[in-house]
């Protein structure tokens, strides 16, 4: 159909190449109009065909992914999502094409066409959100300003009051586009920040911690994958570990985290924010505030509604400067939202109500 969503393979094995396309095309609405076995090739076909939507692996001959990414980015900037066994075992591969500016990224799976159909839905929601005519997939450059010259199709909030009770937690949810936002977050904010931050992103295993590494190197404050049984300290950024569900517990000496295996959740995502908000209402009531950045779907609206009923802020970054406006358009239409912020103002924002 002439307004199906265009999708061009990128992948050296024909193994996945089929079975890419067999996921892509069981999807109504959704159609291949080319494959490619390399970078190179996919830079020549991406100008013939004008597809919407790329699908890219990493490690292929003549011209990987990566580089790739770059000269699409650079010449012809289009959604491209990352599928490739580097982004289970190399996380810092797909870290570094996020940053360049890859929509999203699936992992591959290795063994078996099973394994392989167990992320066809994953695959197909993040085409069709890829597609979208608004999309961003190059809005959030690993450095440099985004504008903020555009205004959002969703007012802003009224400026917040000051909060009734002293801020000593930031809780923040986040997804699709959030390596890269919280990049042009986290390092803005002081040294001396004197709150935990507590994050959920989206990620599958084997990610959180890479991210967390890389996002320490950049910043002023602690960032670190969460662990068992530690306290929270002022100045640290702790990333919900993939696969976990970060809650917390109180006892005479504080605030810790508790990580509860999410194997048998019923969530679909996991880690989760609405876990995480929910257990942050009963710990720190109305002396938290929530953040929902970028990301698709609604998790966190549950949560930062839990937050609201007992009294915490809650935050929403606006449209113009998400790569996927979905997650804080559903906290924002439940009308628990507080002060709705462009990327650049997060980190000042933050700064100027978490104060000693």
């Amino acid at each position: 159909m002439a307004d199906s969503i265009k999708v061009l393979v990128v992948d050296d094995s024909p193994f996945m190449r089929r079975a890419i396309a067999r996921m892509i095309t069981s999807e109504p609405g959704i159609d291949i109009v080319g494959q490619a076995t390399n970078g190179a090739e996919a830079l020549s076909l991406i100008a013939e065909l004008r597809p919407d939507v790329v699908t890219m692996d990493i490690e292929m001959p003549v011209m990987d992914g990566l580089t790739a990414l770059k000269r699409i980015m650079a010449e012809r900037p289009l959604p491209v999502i990352m599928m490739s066994t580097l982004t289970q075992t190399g996380s810092s591969a797909t870290l570094q094409a996020l940053e360049l500016g890859a929509f999203d990224f699936v992992p591959k799976p290795e063994s078996s066409m099973l394994d392989v159909f167990t992320v066809q839905h994953e695959l197909t929601s993040k085409i069709k959100e890829a597609s979208r005519p608004r999309r961003k997939a190059a809005a959030l450059p690993a450095s440099g300003p985004v504008s903020t010259s555009a205004t959002s199709t969703v007012p802003a909030a009224p400026a917040d009051p000051r909060p009734a009770s002293r801020i000593e937690l930031v809780a923040i949810g986040i997804s699709t586009g959030g390596p890269p936002a919280l990049q042009a977050v986290l390092p803005q904010l002081p040294a001396d920040f004197p709150a935990p931050v507590l994050v959920v992103q989206h990620m599958p295993p084997g990610f959180t911690r890479s991210l967390a590494e890389r996002l320490d190197r950049l910043c002023g404050v602690k960032v670190k994958e969460a662990e068992q049984g530690e306290y929270l300290l002022p100045g640290t950024v702790y990333i919900a570990p993939a696969g976990w569900h970060l809650t917390l517990k109180t006892d005479s000496r504080g605030h810790f985290v508790q990580l509860i295996d999410s194997s048998d959740s019923k969530t679909w995502h996991k880690p989760s924010v609405d876990v995480m908000m929910a257990s942050v209402a009963m710990t720190y009531g109305s002396r938290a505030l929530g953040l929902i950045m970028t990301g698709m779907g609604n998790d966190g609206t549950a949560g930062a509604g839990a937050m609201k009923r007992v009294g915490a802020p809650i935050w929403a970054q606006d449209e113009e400067s998400c790569v996927v406006y979905g997650m804080p358009r559903a906290v924002y239409e439940s009308g628990v939202v507080d002060k709705v912020l462009a990327l650049p103002r997060i980190a000042s924002e933050l700064a100027r109500i978490v104060r000693p």
